[in-house]
């Protein structure tokens, strides 16, 4: 998956570079390697050659998946290790062989390294330095393949929506304004579930939806809970990985099963003005802090204000977008103070929203690409408040 390469300052040559993590959840390794595994492993490269240490559970999936990698096996190399004297060799142990075997003596690691592997190479081999830093900064300069998968993800994203729409349609208010679907009381937690389904059914993992009406959808990270009413806003923000590739989509809109109040009407055409305005503006060459002022001036100019209401805060108190890939969130950002600088190959979400408990919160989110001109917008589900 990895088609660049960091390179040395002053050097030119790729940086020697070791990872030691499982590729479910390790965005780096998944990059390097461009294969799924659960449990941790090493990648190491070092001039210029890529190497995998593998269990032997893995090795022929490993020499298939990874063709660009040489592959090692676990097994042996403790069988060496015990002729040393080591007879329990776990990863830092077998990482500390490589390293001397190979003969490194500076090697770049991930920023989020564990800190047990750090302790047992430099207590095996105090003369290699890790340095610790962002490994793969060319992650966010986005393929054309990665861009069509993220656009595979969206479209996965999309069908989550769809049925989330559909099952409000679909809905009836009863008593004390809450929502039935056939028969029994609609709650977050129960749209939940027929979002994830559908994404399930499309090859795609969904966790952690926000389905948040009310004043729930006031807290941006607040999944939702309870019975769904009538004529509130609810916030549906779904941001799933496909399980073949890894990257995720993220998409957000906000609906009224019924009639808006004005003061939420109000909240939502400010909010999809602002970003729209974003949007236009995000283009190679402008920092992410110009883009999130953009916003606040749009807001500011429709007299919304960002701060402490009651206690609570209120307004738009968030960054307005982040890039998207392997992880949900990514580098670079929109956001206030953020020197990020917009380049063509990001992709990135714009997501302002504004949130005033009592009324409720409204947040639109589309991904665009970035390029010299006009960013293409990647989302491709329409925007209605009222359902």
């Amino acid at each position: 998956m990895a088609t660049s390469k960091q390179k040395s300052p002053g050097t030119g040559k790729p940086l020697d570079l070791l990872i030691i993590a499982d590729s479910e959840h390790s965005a780096d390794m998944l990059y390097a390697t461009g294969m799924f595994v659960p449990d941790p492993f090493i990648y190491l490269r070092v001039r210029g050659r890529s190497f995998l240490c593998m269990s032997d559970l893995e090795l022929d999936r490993a020499a298939k998946e990874a063709p660009h990698c040489e592959i090692l096996s676990l097994t042996r190399i403790q069988k060496l290790l015990k002729k040393q004297g080591i007879d329990k060799a776990g990863w830092g142990e077998v990482a500390a062989w490589m390293l001397q075997k190979y003969r490194i003596n500076r090697i770049a690691v991930p920023n989020t390294f564990p800190l047990k592997m750090a302790e047992l190479i430099t207590q095996r081999t105090p003369k290699i330095k890790l340095m610790p830093q962002d490994v793969f900064p060319e992650r966010m300069i986005k393929t054309p393949a990665e861009v069509r998968l993220i656009g595979q993800a969206l479209r996965m994203t999309e069908v989550g929506l769809k049925v989330a729409i559909q099952t409000l349609k679909q809905s009836r208010k009863g008593q004390r304004s809450e929502l039935y679907f056939r028969g029994s009381k609609l709650t977050s937690e129960r749209l939940r579930s027929f979002i994830h389904t559908a994404i399930c059914q499309e090859g795609g993992q969904a966790s952690n939806t926000i389905v948040a009406g009310g004043n729930q959808g006031c807290d941006p990270h607040d999944r939702g809970s309870g019975v769904l009413k009538a004529d509130t806003p609810i916030i549906l923000d779904i941001f799933p990985r496909v399980e073949s590739t890894g990257f995720f989509g993220d998409m957000t809109r906000t609906v009224v099963r019924g009639k808006a109040s004005d003061a939420v009407r109000k909240q939502y055409a400010a909010v999809q003005e602002a970003q729209e305005s974003a949007i236009d503006m995000a283009r190679d060459g402008v920092t992410g802090d110009a883009i999130h002022q953009q916003v606040e001036s749009v807001f500011a100019r429709h007299g919304f204000k960002t701060g402490r209401i009651k206690g609570r805060m209120s307004g738009f108190f968030h960054g307005t977008g982040h890039g998207l890939g392997l992880e949900i969130h990514e580098w670079p950002r929109m956001g206030r103070q953020s020197a990020d600088i917009m380049r063509p190959g990001h992709v990135m979400t714009v997501e302002p929203g504004l949130y005033y408990h009592g009324i409720g919160g409204v947040r639109i989110e589309d991904v665009i690409l970035i390029r010299k001109g006009k960013p293409k917008i990647l989302s491709q589900f329409e925007k209605v408040l009222e359902i």
